[in-house]
């Protein structure tokens, strides 16, 4: 009865009492406000050529549509086991020669980086990144109150290793970086690693696959360094979302204590089972990074006779800027010819353009629009 007592009497609340609340505040006050992340465009329409969010342009492994159709729904009415503990976690194991304690397994590889931010990055120092980098990353920082601080790449766009040699709260960087695509050598990469060894360090390799050697090998070597990678790009999986970090036993426990006290089943059935078969056609994977890379070869050819200039890229796109009209301009013109890239209105990238490589037919389209643009 007290408790009905109670909520009469709140409704009675004066609408001035409820719009400030009984202390004088707002509740908006209270929200924790935040720049969110913006994906690429996913326009409504179909019958376009998409080559703005680095998704693959082939389908995943033909034994994916195979077990997808023997799946058995019964399953679905039962939560999914600890991603630790499937099929795909021995997949991963056996693919990269380490132990299934090595894994941590999330919703794609943001879910997986916004936990390690969450877990590792809780110091109170700033922690470091490139200010050219993936988008993603201040937003993790501004949304769990960490301070960070952006190292400048340098004119082409290298991110340098003597700027991550100094006091910090933790490191991350993708490699190949996003959006330039330039890749790191292994022994720069290890040096950002041995310099900060009372930090964890964050290897983000989403584009490792195309042309990269991956900094996994050293985890035997450093237990403060996570290797993450994804399935949205080489393995053509990116309507699954899934991602996985390796490292050291330790640092995987940290991470799965961390996503156990938020969500004990954030993996379904369905991508758990199928990103396994996945994993284990090891044959049309390299088929399709290779197929990638060879078209990622010739694009470089035409966009440079078309008067592009840029870096050369390790990852399945290419960042380039015309020697002669705005980025924003080509975007648009491509736009209205329903030929979708990426561009960024963003302090010394806003004259670049990310091109994700598509099928040769795809690229031919865009080659052909280019043309007329430019004319």
């Amino acid at each position: 009865m007290r408790n009905r007592r109670r909520n009469t009497a709140d409704s009675r609340l004066s609408g001035q009492q409820r719009e400030k609340g009984i202390d004088g505040m707002n509740w908006e006050e209270n929200v924790r406000r935040v720049v969110p992340y913006t994906p690429g465009e996913q326009p409504k329409k179909t019958d376009v050529i998409k080559l703005n969010t680095n998704e693959s342009p082939y389908p995943p492994a033909p034994g994916v549509a195979e077990a997808l159709s023997a799946l058995d729904t019964e399953k679905f009415r039962l939560y999914p086991a600890f991603p630790e503990q499937t099929e795909l976690a021995a997949a991963l194991a056996a693919r990269y020669h380490i132990g299934t304690d090595q894994i941590f397994i999330g919703v794609g590889s943001d879910d997986v980086l916004s936990m390690a931010f969450l877990t590792f990055f809780h110091s109170g120092r700033p922690v470091f990144f490139p200010d050219i980098t993936y988008s993603f990353y201040d937003v993790w920082a501004d949304v769990y109150g960490i301070p960070y601080e952006r190292k400048a790449l340098d004119a082409d766009f290298q991110i340098c290793p003597a700027d991550y040699c100094q006091p910090n709260g933790g490191v991350i960087f993708p490699n190949p970086n996003a959006p330039t695509g330039v890749l790191m050598p292994l022994d720069k990469v290890e040096a950002i690693v041995a310099a900060n060894r009372d930090v964890v360090v964050i290897v983000d390799e989403a584009y490792i696959d195309f042309g990269g050697t991956s900094a996994l090998p050293l985890i035997e070597k450093y237990d403060n360094l996570l290797v993450v990678q994804t399935f949205s790009k080489s393995r053509s999986m990116a309507g699954m979302r899934i991602g996985y970090a390796m490292g050291q036993p330790q640092l995987i426990r940290y991470l799965n204590d961390v996503k156990y006290s938020v969500n004990s089943y954030t993996m379904n059935t369905a991508a758990l089972e199928l990103g396994a078969v996945a994993v284990r056609d090891e044959d049309y994977f390299k088929a399709c990074c290779k197929k990638i890379m060879e078209t990622r070869a010739v694009a470089e050819e035409r966009l440079s006779a078309l008067g592009f200039v840029f870096q050369k890229s390790f990852a399945n796109f290419i960042f380039a800027s015309h020697k002669t009209m705005p980025a924003r301009n080509i975007f648009e013109r491509l736009r209205e010819n329903d030929i979708y890239v990426r561009w960024w209105d963003k302090e010394r990238i806003d004259n670049y353009l990310r091109i994700t490589i598509g099928t040769d037919g795809q690229m031919e389209s865009l080659y052909r629009a280019l043309g007329k643009i430019l004319g």
